[in-house]
C-alpha cells in the first residue's frame, strides 16, 4: 500500500494542473512558494464534481473512477480496525502564537506546527487540518454536521489522517443545522459502532503545525455498539470555537489569516480517551490515491449553532459522497454499467417494415 501512495504522490506532485486537495502540504501537493495559498480547480457538484473528477486529469485523478478502496465509507461493523485512542502516542504541543488559517476554495484549512503519532511501527508528523461540511464519513449510517480531518505524513511518505467529528450543541436549537447537508442536532450523541476487523514550499523538513482548545463542559458518554468495548465521548470545543473565530477573514478564496492562542490538549485528550476505527482507504479528494491510513475516532466534538453557520456560509457543501465497500468494485464503475444495462433494456424493438409485412412467410416454412 505504501509503495502504491509513494508512486501516486510523485507523479501527482509532478503535474502542473493546480489541484489543491486533502492532502495539501505533503508531498502529494507541496504548498506553493512565497506563501501563496492554492485554490482548488475541483468542486463537489456539476461537471468539476465528484462525478467527474476523473476528467479534470484523466491520469492523475484516474483512481476517483476505479480505486477499489476508496475513502470516504459508511463506518459499520466489519469494515474497520478498532484502535485505543491511546494507542497511537497522539502529541501535538500548543500553539502560544497561533498559526495561519487559509481558504483553499473548498474547505479551510489550519497549517500545522508540530505534531505527531505512531501507527503500525511508522511515525507520522502532522501537516494540516481541514473540515468537511456536513462530515464525509458515516457513523453506521449517519451523517454528522461536519468532520475534522487531520493530515500527517510519514517519513517515507505514507499519508495517514485523523477523522473527527463534528456535531452541534445539544438542546441549542435545531433551527442553526437544519440545512447541514442533511445532518441536524441531536438531543444526545448517536451510537459509534466499534467492532469489526481491520497530507512558501514543500514542507520536506514538515515546518509547521496545528492548533486546539480546551474543553469548557465535561464530556458527555455515548454508548458503543461492538465486540470490543470502548467509551465515547462528545465534548464542546474551544478549539473549534477559536479557529472559526477567523472566518470573517479568510471569506475569499485564496485568503490567509492568522488564528489566536490555540491549545491542543483539548483535542489530544479526547481523542486518546477514546477509539479509532481504522481501516486503508484513499484520499477524498483529487487524485483520490490510495493507500491512506485512515483513524476514524469514536471521539466527537461539539460546537454552537452560529459557529456551523458561519463555516457553512464560507466553505458550503464540500463532502465527497459515500464509496463502495473496500475491495469492491469502484461505485462509478458500477453506476456505469447499470446505466447501460438500462439503456439496453429500454431500447425499442425492431419493428416490421410494411413491405416485409406484406411479403409473407417464406418459402418452405409455410
Amino acid at each position: 500500500m505504501t509503495s502504491r501512495i509513494f508512486t501516486a504522490g510523485l507523479f501527482a506532485a509532478s503535474i502542473s494542473q493546480v489541484i489543491a486537495s486533502c492532502a495539501y502540504g505533503t508531498h502529494i501537493d507541496p504548498r506553493a512558494e512565497g506563501g501563496k495559498v492554492k485554490v482548488n480547480t475541483f468542486a463537489y457538484a456539476g461537471s468539476t464534481g465528484p462525478l467527474n473528477w476523473v476528467a479534470l486529469d484523466a491520469t492523475a485523478n484516474t483512481l476517483c473512477a476505479t480505486g477499489t478502496t476508496q475513502s470516504p465509507i459508511d463506518m459499520v461493523a466489519g469494515s474497520f480496525n478498532v484502535l485505543p485512542g491511546n494507542s497511537i502516542n497522539l502529541e501535538i504541543p500548543d500553539m502560544t502564537e497561533g498559526t495561519e488559517f487559509e481558504n483553499l476554495g473548498t474547505t479551510v484549512e489550519v497549517i500545522a506546527k508540530g505534531g505527531s503519532m505512531q501507527v503500525g511501527g511508522s511515525n507520522f508528523t502532522l501537516q494540516q487540518f481541514h473540515f468537511h461540511l456536513p462530515s464525509e464519513h458515516l457513523d453506521a449510517g449517519k451523517s454528522m454536521a461536519m468532520e475534522m480531518h487531520m493530515v500527517f505524513e510519514g517519513a517515507n511518505q505514507e499519508i495517514a489522517v485523523i477523522g473527527t467529528y463534528i456535531d452541534l450543541e445539544p438542546g441549542a436549537g435545531a433551527g442553526a443545522g437544519a440545512g447541514a447537508g442533511g445532518a441536524t442536532p441531536e438531543e444526545s450523541p448517536a451510537e459509534a459502532p466499534a467492532g469489526g476487523n481491520g497530507t512558501a514550499e514543500r514542507r520536506s523538513k514538515l515546518s509547521r503545525r496545528a492548533a486546539a482548545g480546551s474543553a469548557t463542559k465535561p464530556p458527555k458518554a455515548i454508548p458503543v455498539m461492538g465486540s470490543t468495548p470502548v467509551t465515547a465521548e462528545a465534548a464542546s470545543s474551544n478549539l473549534l470555537e477559536t479557529v472559526f473565530s477567523s472566518l470573517d477573514a479568510i471569506k475569499e478564496p485564496g485568503t490567509v489569516t492568522k488564528t489566536g492562542a490555540l491549545n491542543m490538549q483539548e483535542v489530544v485528550s479526547l481523542l486518546s480517551a477514546g477509539s479509532f476505527q481504522s481501516y486503508m482507504g484513499s484520499l477524498t479528494t483529487p487524485p483520490c490515491s490510495e493507500g491512506v491510513q485512515w483513524l476514524v475516532s469514536t471521539q466527537r466534538l461539539l460546537v454552537q449553532p452560529q459557529t456551523f453557520t458561519a463555516v457553512r456560509d464560507v466553505i458550503g457543501f464540500n463532502a465527497r459522497f459515500p464509496q463502495n465497500t473496500l475491495g469492491q468494485e469502484n461505485i462509478l464503475q458500477v453506476a456505469q454499467k447499470s446505466s447501460a444495462s438500462a439503456n439496453l433494456a429500454g431500447a425499442p424493438a425492431a419493428v416490421e417494415s410494411p413491405k416485409e409485412a406484406a411479403a409473407g412467410p417464406a418459402a418452405g416454412h409455410a
